[in-house]
């Protein structure tokens, strides 16, 4: 069986250097309100199993993961759509039409109040390396610009580490969100039961 959370992405030929002015802006406007990537995670990382644990509680698990779950998951998948703009890895933002990523989810098990708060913990050690993930991926974006300023291309090389990271912030919120019950694994493959990665750029 392969991992419930896939994602790929197709990442152009050449990028669009208006595109990477609009990401510094963006960024600029989204420091300038005080909403940060650190911020943001922080606040998903509090807010998943307390909205999972919520209604589990309320409506049962088997509710949670047709409706309310699914509807969690669109706001994720969009956020994952989000971070591939500006990890450089798409050259669209993400406003309704085809943007490059494609989310997949396999929702299973049949998580309980007590599962769903218990991933606050269980979810940090995934936690702490994507952080520092994030560390070497945002110094990547900074020489992935240049780049892009240079010739319109980044390099092969980082954008399969930002894909690895991407793969990473989307198994990690699918299992902290009780949406599956198998751990993300600590890969950057496409698909850790067969390894080797499926993306490409095209």
């Amino acid at each position: 069986m392969t991992y419930p959370v896939q994602i790929e992405t197709t990442s152009p030929l050449r990028f669009d250097r208006v595109q990477l002015a609009l990401r510094l802006v963006i960024a600029i406007a989204l420091g300038w309100v005080g909403i940060s990537a650190g911020w943001l995670g922080c606040a998903l990382f509090l807010a998943l199993p307390v909205i999972a644990a919520v209604v589990i509680s309320t409506r049962g698990a088997q509710a949670y993961l047709d409706d309310t779950g699914a509807k969690v998951w669109r706001v994720v998948s969009w956020l994952l759509a989000f971070s591939a703009y500006m990890l450089l890895l798409t050259d669209r933002f993400p406003a309704g039409e085809p943007t490059g990523v494609q989310v997949q989810i396999r929702p299973e098990g049949s998580p309980t109040t007590g599962s769903a708060l218990i991933r606050l913990i269980t979810s940090l050690p995934s936690a702490f390396v994507l952080a520092l993930l994030g560390f070497v991926s945002s110094v990547l974006f900074v020489i992935g610009a240049v780049m892009i300023l240079i010739d319109q291309q980044v390099p092969a090389w980082i954008l399969g580490f930002q894909r690895g990271v991407l793969r990473w912030q989307a198994r990690l919120a699918a299992f902290h969100a009780s949406l599956v019950n198998e751990y993300p694994p600590f890969s950057f493959e496409a698909d850790p039961a067969q390894p080797g990665d499926h993306a490409h750029t095209a």
